[in-house]
């Protein structure tokens, strides 16, 4: 097992991207604290993870408030005594350009995906240093790679965490903490469904995702999960600031 006696925070583990995520680790031997807003669709994973025999740790965090992250990692030390591997999943979409966009929209979304993930990394990284080791996956998307219309702040967000890959992967290279970011493509989770279903004709607006990439299809949340381990993975250690689409070709274009 390649993660046994590693400890994985994943956010946004309830669904999706996240989910797979979080059963992959579990799988692969690691304890898995599940980091999620949904507490309900939370234990739903953990029970999954629990019958398979894995450990798990619920955590319900509203990844908007730095006293319930800072309250996260506390937990997360307290069961297992140490953590070793952090998954920047968590995120929220809102469809909309820039005269469409309030104020209130934009800060709820950059709270979420990107400042959300700023918090999590500032406090569960002192508990690697701690080691000398330790790996960031974060997850932003193909939209923080190109300008995709229609969803300005949430091209900005992701664009952000491109970012904050790199510049935390300079900073903690001389602590043993690789930082790395998976960028999906539009993966047939939960948060797509919705926004799919919300189109006048869903089965056309599916089609239209689906064509626009050379794979001509979605991806789905294990083939992204898969790439996360691979990154978390002592297999390319010598990977940090790396920053891998995973798209079905669509960035090529």
């Amino acid at each position: 097992m390649r993660f046994q006696d590693k400890v994985a925070v994943v956010t946004g583990a309830a669904k999706g991207i996240g989910e797979a995520a979080a059963i992959a680790f579990a799988r692969e031997g690691a304890s898995v604290a599940i980091v999620d807003i949904d507490r309900i669709a939370g234990e739903n994973v953990a029970t999954r993870i629990r019958d398979k025999g894995g450990k798990v740790l619920l955590s319900p965090t509203d990844l908007s408030k730095e006293a319930e992250i800072q309250g996260m990692v506390d937990s997360v030390i307290a069961q297992w005594g140490h953590l070793d591997i952090l998954v920047n999943n968590a995120g929220i979409y809102f469809q909309g350009d820039i005269t469409a966009t309030s104020l209130e929209i934009w800060n709820q979304v950059m709270n979420i995906n990107l400042t959300g993930a700023f918090l999590c990394t500032k406090y569960c990284v002192p508990m690697m240093m701690k080691r000398g080791k330790g790996v960031v996956i974060n997850v932003a998307s193909e939209a923080g790679l190109v300008g995709i219309v229609g969803q300005v702040v949430y091209n900005v967000s992701k664009g952000g965490m491109v970012s904050l890959t790199r510049s935390c992967a300079v900073d903690l290279a001389k602590h043993g903490i690789r930082v790395n970011c998976v960028c999906p493509g539009t993966t047939d989770t939960p948060l797509v469904q919705e926004a799919v279903n919300r189109a006048p004709d869903p089965a056309a607006a599916r089609s239209a995702l689906e064509r626009v990439r050379p794979l001509n299809r979605l991806g789905t949340p294990e083939e992204i999960a898969s790439a996360i381990l691979y990154l978390a993975s002592d297999e390319v250690s010598y990977a940090t600031g790396a920053v891998l689409s995973i798209d079905g070709g669509y960035t090529t274009q």
